[in-house]
């Protein structure tokens, strides 16, 4: 199937064939004509599917065939709701270029910068918003953003938005749109509370499944280490001289493990770019432009700043704390062999981790190839270290007897 057989016009044609596209994904094959009906759809489906021209394609090509210009100006005609600034960025990028020869208008709305250039455009008006939850509550409340016009609502990665505590914003959202609007949801996977959230707000949905998270590429070389947890940072550093070479990215549980890391790495001469949480909105594009650009090779990241984030040519992934869901493990080793290429996956795993092998295994169907000829082995018999307070309780006795009361003593009175 090509992007003509699903009923799209010259313009977006057009400029899907300037950025180089030629086929249509899967995910796109199935989506693009249930938006084009008016349907509402649940997609389930991971990053790098192409998930995101998915909803674009469609969306712009109804505000194209119904571009009237109103009085007053563009009102915002689709909103998309992404959980992560990045996210929004990206998705903007793809509205612009694939808009590139209509006059539909898109643009970004997201936390960690001034509100006032934002205000500023959506004052020239805008068909297409792409906003992150907290940043377009906040302006809806200062009457800087009209909602009311809203035909298609779009959330994005919708078991991230829960997981980052977005629950009741995103309803807040959708009851500010219009009743009779068109959702699209889509989500790497679909735990309860997204399924939940989906019978809440959508009407007589079709459900489009691809690439089901319990499935890894056949392309990806997965590897274990057993290291004691002191040693992960050498083991690290042993690799990166020896073995693994190119594009890395290496995932991190927090953002002040992603700092520690990144320190240690360009203190012992590597190119390093990070994005966490705690970096301001400047500085985190600034190190995916070099990561992007390959002034840095190597891309330390916690997993809601990377997710959804569309990287092309990466070698290789370190997990070096292993993720407690195991879907985890599917998104951030989904990152390398895109495309048909081959990538290799580098998993450390301390004492106290070894529970999460055991359920990804569960989860990808797949025994994870250990590697034992390393300078950090584990000791097998090594069991997680539990910290404990040495103090048992209060030096303080309970209750108001005296020492001398409870032996019974005569007194004198």
């Amino acid at each position: 199937m090509s992007f003509k057989d699903l009923q799209l016009n010259r313009p977006i044609l057009r400029a899907i064939a300037e950025t180089g596209y030629n086929d249509p994904t899967l995910v796109q094959e199935r989506t693009i004509p249930a938006v084009l009906n008016g349907k509402d759809v649940v997609v389930s489906a991971q990053t790098g599917t192409g998930k995101t021209a998915a909803f674009a394609l469609p969306i712009l090509q109804l505000l194209f065939n119904t571009q009237d210009a109103p009085k007053g100006g563009k009102k915002v005609r689709a909103l998309i709701v992404s959980p992560t600034r990045e996210l929004a960025i990206q998705i903007e990028d793809n509205f612009k270029n694939y808009g590139t020869h209509t006059n539909l208008r898109s643009t970004a709305i997201y936390g960690g910068t001034s509100m006032e250039p934002q205000i500023e455009i959506l004052k020239k008006g805008v068909d297409i918003l792409i906003a992150t939850p907290g940043r377009l509550l906040d302006l809806h409340k200062r009457d800087e953003l009209n909602l009311d016009y809203v035909e298609t609502l779009v959330l994005d990665e919708a078991d991230l938005m829960l997981d980052m505590g977005f629950i009741d914003d995103v309803k807040k959202i959708e009851r500010l749109c219009t009743k009779d609007k068109q959702v699209l949801l889509f989500s790497a996977t679909i735990p309860y509370k997204v399924e939940q959230l989906a019978n809440s707000i959508l009407r007589d949905p079709e459900r489009i499944e691809v690439n089901p998270n319990s499935s890894t590429s056949t392309n990806i070389n997965q590897l274990l280490y057993y290291v004691p947890k002191r040693n992960k940072i050498e083991l690290c550093i042993h690799l990166l001289r020896n073995t693994i070479k190119g594009r890395i990215i290496i995932f991190r549980r927090t953002k002040f493990g992603v700092e520690k890391l990144e320190q240690t790495l360009l203190k012992n001469g590597y190119k390093v770019a990070s994005i966490r949480g705690n970096k301001s909105q400047n500085l985190r594009q600034e190190a995916l432009k070099d990561f992007k650009s390959g002034a840095a090779n190597i891309l330390i990241a916690t997993d809601v700043a990377a997710r959804g984030i569309d990287i092309d040519n990466i070698d290789a992934v370190i997990n070096f704390d292993l993720p407690n869901v195991p879907e985890t493990y599917v998104h951030r080793i989904g990152r390398t062999a895109r495309a048909g290429n081959i990538g290799t996956s580098h998993s450390f795993c301390s004492a106290d981790e070894k529970s999460y092998v055991k359920t990804i295994q569960q989860l990808i169907q797949i025994q994870i190839d250990i590697i034992d000829d390393h300078p950090y082995p584990l000791d097998p018999k090594q069991k997680p270290i539990v910290h404990k307070s040495k103090k048992t309780g209060s030096k303080h006795k309970k209750g108001r007897k005296s020492k001398a009361s409870k032996q019974k003593k005569k007194r004198w009175y």
